[in-house]
């Protein structure tokens, strides 16, 4: 690995996209402290510091921007407005069929499909950049803050307007800079704002871990979550490289006095195959009743019952709400972004088969049997790691943002962006052989 990383720096192409990737990521964390016009910013930094970050109902949101939704900065939303609208688009393509045509006609058609998700983005944007600045302006982004009524001084239609618009742009712009890093930089670009923002909330979680420990200084509560965070890139590390490599025999075909075919290859079936969509899906879904009864009537009885039971990551309903959500949505994601019929009819036409198993039909439901025996496992593995550090986690105190989802994240993503490195890496060294 170390190798590979001083061939970047030696290869001039790969040093100048490594710079230009960690210059735009300057500018996001730049952008994610710059406060939007009409905030009181003091009145914001003694909220934040009196609350727990990460928790709430925004505490995902917040995760996901780097800590800057809570500060009300230009950045407030980071990428997940353009998250949201991806998996959005990505399910409508199953149900609409022009999106479906678009999605088969190669480069072009995904051109078009991502021109409608900036779009559908930048709506969502919109949408929520309103919900969090009436959030701030009626003082229920921090419930518990004797100053929060006055972190907007400045009410007016004019001023809220501002608000909105400037977090709006400023989504707009976190989703021009993951792009550039997509076009000219190293790895995915949405992906790399993501762990970005979640890294940098690392640190401070960590310390606040140590400074809320009750063993020797806190040290000791600091040393058993962090051999909890290691045991865990462990266990994500294993699981995610860990996959099914279904067998696919090509037959031989004579084209005039040619042979073509006869070549083997696999299908590889990852046991989590739905990634961290479903976390997502369920987090978005377990945050709906409890922002219902925030802006009910806190007297009414299911209003009291909701806000003890699904506000609080630690208690039980919510573990289980939790915990069955995220195994539904692992089988409904891997079930639309997977179908083995298609993937029958394409090995069919192409010639190919699966050993032992008949071409057709056969095929189709031999790998549905193969991808639910997968989706099993996976989706066990994403609910303990979604649940069971977040739960660990809770009992050290502080360590709110050390959440399994986070981790997997970082992770998942750090793996891919290695795998880029290492490709491109290998791309230059062909290169300069054959130019050799």
């Amino acid at each position: 690995m170390p190798n590979v990383f001083v061939q970047v720096f030696r290869t001039p192409d790969l040093r100048k996209k490594l710079y230009f990737t960690l210059g735009i990521i300057v500018l996001y964390r730049v952008g994610a402290h710059v406060p939007i016009p009409g905030v009181d910013y003091q009145n914001v930094q003694t909220c934040v510091s009196a609350v727990s970050k990460g928790t709430g109902l925004l505490g995902l949101v917040n995760q996901f921007s780097g800590g800057a939704l809570l500060q009300i900065t230009v950045f407030a939303l980071g990428i997940l407005p353009y998250i949201t609208a991806s998996i959005i688009l990505q399910l409508l393509t199953v149900v609409i069929p022009r999106l479906e045509a678009l999605k088969k006609e190669g480069a072009a058609g995904q051109g078009k499909i991502t021109q409608y998700t900036r779009y559908l983005a930048v709506g969502l944007a919109l949408l929520q950049s309103t919900g969090l600045v009436a959030t701030a302006r009626s003082g229920a982004l921090f419930p518990n803050c004797p100053t929060a009524g006055n972190i907007v001084p400045d009410q007016s239609i004019f001023t809220t307007v501002v608000m909105v618009l400037t977090i709006t742009s400023g989504t707009a712009c976190v989703m021009w800079f993951g792009e550039l890093i997509t076009e000219r930089g190293i790895g995915n670009g949405m992906s790399m704002l993501i762990f970005i923002s979640i890294a940098s909330t690392f640190p401070g979680a960590l310390w606040t871990v140590k400074e809320e420990g009750t063993i020797a200084g806190g040290w000791v509560n600091f040393g058993l979550v962090l051999l909890i965070g290691f045991a865990m890139v462990g266990l994500v590390v294993f699981v995610e490289q860990a996959q099914r490599r279904i067998p696919v025999q090509y037959a031989k075909r004579m084209i005039g006095r040619k042979s073509y075919g006869g070549t083997a290859t696999y299908i590889p079936l990852k046991i989590n195959q739905a990634g961290v969509v479903p976390v997502i899906f369920a987090s978005s879904l377990l945050y709906i009743p409890a922002l219902v009864a925030q802006f009910a009537d806190s007297s009414a009885g299911w209003t009291t019952w909701i806000t003890r039971n699904f506000t609080r990551g630690d208690h039980p309903f919510y573990i289980a709400a939790y915990f069955l959500l995220i195994v539904f949505f692992a089988f409904f994601y891997v079930a639309i972004t997977f179908n083995p019929e298609e993937v029958a009819d394409n090995i069919k036409k192409a010639g190919g088969f699966i050993p032992g198993i008949r071409a057709g039909r056969a095929t189709s439901e031999y790998l549905g049997y193969v991808l639910n025996r997968l989706t099993w496992p996976g989706s066990l593995y994403l609910g303990l790691i979604a649940l069971v550090p977040t739960v660990a986690f809770a009992s050290f105190g502080g360590a709110n943002q050390l959440t399994g989802t986070s981790v997997l994240i970082i992770v998942s993503v750090g793996l891919e962006t290695v795998k880029q490195i290492n490709s491109q890496v290998e791309q230059h060294n062909y290169t300069g052989f054959l130019r050799k």
